[in-house]
């Protein structure tokens, strides 16, 4: 499959970033193709990164799987195999910034009522009650987040959004370790 493309592109770099727990199927096969395609075809590279943000459904037996089907749809990755959790160091120093710059909150809405509050194409969604509270606050509950003193599921953390469109839910706060 041919793209159209500028003929002087800058180098890039895609991803296909599965999680590694379970076996691929056929959508998988096609986003391998067309990220690890695209990039062939177009001296770019593709990386392989695995979202392993959920320890609990994760397995080396589907990290391993899924290297070799990607070898056996005849393509290589870029450099090293990277892992999302190589990174979770960083992004906890991005949330804190976006904390301490009054950008996130700790929330502890429920899924329900996150999406009453979203509001919808009719009606205005309304405030979060827990978006004003402090910066001083928020970095204590988010310690409290990812330390596990939240139940599974019970606080995440938002952007400080005031439009109520987007929503980044920490999947693995609570018990499992980071």
């Amino acid at each position: 499959m041919k793209i159209w493309l500028p003929v002087n592109i800058p180098p890039f770099t895609l991803a296909f970033p599965p999680e590694p727990n379970g076996y691929l199927h056929i959508g998988h096969a096609k986003s391998i193709c067309l990220n690890f395609g695209i990039a062939q075809d177009y001296q770019g590279q593709c990386n392989l990164r695995f979202d392993d943000t959920n320890p609990v459904k994760e397995d080396i037996e589907y990290v391993e799987s899924i290297k070799n089907d990607v070898q056996w749809l005849g393509f290589h990755w870029s450099g090293d195999v990277c892992y999302s959790s190589d990174y979770f160091d960083q992004l906890h120093q991005y949330a804190v910034e976006l904390i301490n710059k009054g950008l996130a909150y700790v929330d502890e809405l429920s899924p329900d009522e996150i999406r009453e509050y979203r509001g919808t194409l009719k009606a205005p969604g309304k405030n979060s009650p827990y978006r004003d509270r402090s910066v001083e606050e928020n970095l204590a509950l988010f310690e409290k987040m990812r330390s596990g003193g939240f139940e599974e599921g019970k606080a995440c953390l938002r952007r400080e959004d005031r439009y109520g469109i987007a929503v980044y839910r920490d999947a693995r706060s609570g018990a499992v370790p980071h």
